[in-house]
């Protein structure tokens, strides 16, 4: 979906949008050059510089690193009217996009991730921090008419390009905004979660939209891309069966997903790629940004900001999270996602109120940064924003809801000490989807989707509470403690944490959808449950001895109101957006579509709980 992203709001066509007035400004009042900048290796990038005519004031700059393209090439302008950015063209920025190396039009080799040096001895040790480096030293010494203050930002790759740049420790670079940043593919980010293989995005990013596909040459030519004839993804991927199977159909040349195909467990080369490694005596002010819904990247906004805090206690760290999906701050609608309002344009309170004053402070010594307080979150169900001097909030306290019999869900354990369980069969063969409908893409709504569908299946456990007297608010890290056995000797487990609407609540206005007993999910992780002792070695169940499995789930901001309910779901498959497990302790990444089997799966009251930050 990053394609979508990027091609929609940053690439599209000069000529549409002629006759807008900010287009109309924007080209009237800056004028382009396209430059290679040397690296200190000889490699050169693709870069293009967007200068404000004005002379009467030196201007800051602002730049972003893509793999994306800094399209269009040649004489056509970049369509930042598009969306907010013309903002800081208004202010007089310098806008700079920049091909990074060995994507598009820069010379040198691509590197997915590529991991960061802090020892660099020569001029051949290069990383996309000294790329950085060299690239704002070459523009502040090149370009007319700069302050000498430099900004960099980026959504999702360019992200973590951003978070590489704060890492170049340039002086001249003054902020950074690493928003919805790529920080660690192994536990969170697009391609793994807890070291499942988040099978919809990585396969079709890195096959499908072509990301990997290797370049012989600087190009302005797209990769080579690959389609499904069945549009329905589900039953697509159902089709294509064991992994190796996908292996075939991505080839030999996509050097980053063979890799992966061989580093199934957390392993010295997933390490070197986690960009918070390289998180240390940071100089530069941070505003780390993200969404609530983000369905790529939402592990690494949370994380690269709690990074800064541990391993960068001295630098000036602020964290925004806002109700969206991946990259929604910058669009033109920030008001909703899917069936759910969030009661006001949070995208463009955002914009106004916390960004652009910040690269302002910063860049321009414009205004002040004294309203920016250090964790800026929004909940979700009260629709409000709060702000906090930390993140997580010392005021959470860590509250266990217990699973209990009869698909009840309660705030104490009950008094039966009889152990007793609920069970599910879990087939491969028919696997839980992620959402419902039929879709060719993986969709960004499906993170606040309806979870009736999955609730109605006798292979999800329902446990709910009863009506809510107050208002709870979530306010932190979800924990998830499961106790489980099972019949043969893997398994994974889905936990949906989940708010259910009351019956008389109003159909949705715009589409008519009823919203009488929505059940809106909130945050759901799965874990594989051969990791449960340690990511780096896993080990086998023993068939029917409980075992405990418990994981960490994604931060919430989210009040259950007075009248709803909260509910929790099980479930061992979420497909196709994960990988399946074939449910024998077997190599998934080189099984063979014989080795997945059915499974019965107990879950057992009282000791099966979830662990909710309440915020009082």
């Amino acid at each position: 979906m990053k394609k979508i992203l990027i091609l929609f709001i940053l690439i599209a066509p000069f000529a549409a949008s002629a006759q807008n007035a900010d287009s109309a400004w924007f080209v009237n009042n800056y004028i382009k050059k396209e430059v290679s900048i040397p690296m200190r290796d000889g490699a050169k990038l693709f870069t293009s510089v967007y200068i404000p005519k004005d002379q009467l004031e030196k201007h800051p700059i602002l730049m972003t690193r893509t793999p994306y393209s800094c399209a269009p090439y040649g004489t056509g302008y970049r369509a930042y009217w598009r969306n907010y950015m013309i903002k800081y063209c208004r202010e007089g920025y310098i806008m700079v996009i920049q091909d990074i190396r060995g994507r598009w039009m820069s010379e040198g080799e691509f590197v997915v991730v590529h991991p960061f040096n802090p020892d660099k001895k020569t001029n051949k040790d290069v990383d996309e921090a000294s790329d950085t480096y060299d690239t704002i030293d070459w523009l502040v010494k090149n370009i007319d008419n700069n302050n000498g203050n430099v900004g960099v930002s980026g959504i999702s790759f360019p992200g973590f390009y951003a978070t590489e740049a704060a890492l170049s420790s340039h002086p001249a670079l003054k902020a950074v905004s690493p928003q919805a940043p790529v920080t660690d593919r192994f536990f969170g980010d697009d391609d793994h979660h807890n070291g499942v293989l988040f099978l919809l995005d990585a396969f079709d990013f890195h096959v499908g939209y072509g990301f990997s596909q290797p370049r012989p040459h600087p190009t302005i030519l797209p990769a080579k891309t690959f389609e499904f004839k069945d549009k329905d993804n589900y039953s697509a991927y159902l089709k294509i069966g064991a992994l190796p199977n996908f292996t075939k159909i991505s080839g030999d040349s996509l050097k980053f997903w063979s890799d992966m195909m061989i580093h199934p467990d957390l392993d010295a080369w997933w390490k070197i790629r986690d960009a918070r490694s390289g998180i240390k005596n940071v100089k530069p002010a941070m505003l780390i940004v993200g969404g609530l819904f983000d369905a790529e990247d939402g592990y690494g906004t949370w994380n690269t900001y709690q990074a800064l805090v541990k391993q960068s206690p001295a630098t000036n760290s602020k964290l925004v999270i806002g109700p969206w999906y991946h990259g929604q701050w910058a669009s033109k609608d920030g008001s909703h996602l899917g069936n759910i309002q969030f009661g006001s344009k949070t995208n463009e309170w955002y914009q106004e109120n916390i960004e652009i004053p910040f690269f302002n402070y910063y860049l321009k010594g414009k205004g002040a940064v004294d309203t920016i307080s250090k964790a800026t979150i929004f909940f979700t169900g009260e629709n409000k924003w709060r702000k906090f001097a930390e993140w997580p909030v010392t005021g959470a306290k860590q509250t266990p809801v217990y699973l209990e019999k009869g698909g009840k869900l309660a705030f104490s354990p009950s008094a039966n000490k009889t152990a007793t369980f609920d069970s599910y069969i879990s087939d491969p063969a028919k696997p839980v989807p992620y959402n419902d409908g039929v879709h060719t893409y993986r969709t960004r709504e499906y993170m606040t989707d309806d979870q009736r569908f999955a609730s109605q299946r006798t292979d999800v456990l329902v446990f709910d509470t009863d009506t809510l007297a107050n208002d709870v608010t979530l306010a932190g890290p979800v924990i998830a403690d499961l106790m489980v056995s099972l019949s043969n000797t893997d398994a994974d487990f889905v936990v949906k944490l989940i708010d259910v609407l009351p019956d008389n609540t109003a159909d949705n206005p715009v589409n008519k959808y009823p919203m009488g007993g929505y059940q809106m999910l909130v945050r759901a992780e799965i874990m594989r449950g051969r990791y449960r002792n340690s990511f780096s070695k896993p080990e086998a169940f023993v068939p029917g001895k409980p075992t405990q499995v418990k994981f960490i789930m994604p931060d919430v901001a989210h009040t259950f109101k007075k009248g709803h309910k909260i509910m929790i779901q099980v479930q061992s498959s979420w497909f196709p957006l994960a990988d399946r497990n074939p449910q024998q302790f077997v190599d998934i990444y080189h099984a063979k579509d014989s080795d997945f089997v059915k499974e019965t799966i107990k879950v057992y009251h009282d000791s099966s709980k979830i662990i909710l930050p309440v915020l009082k």
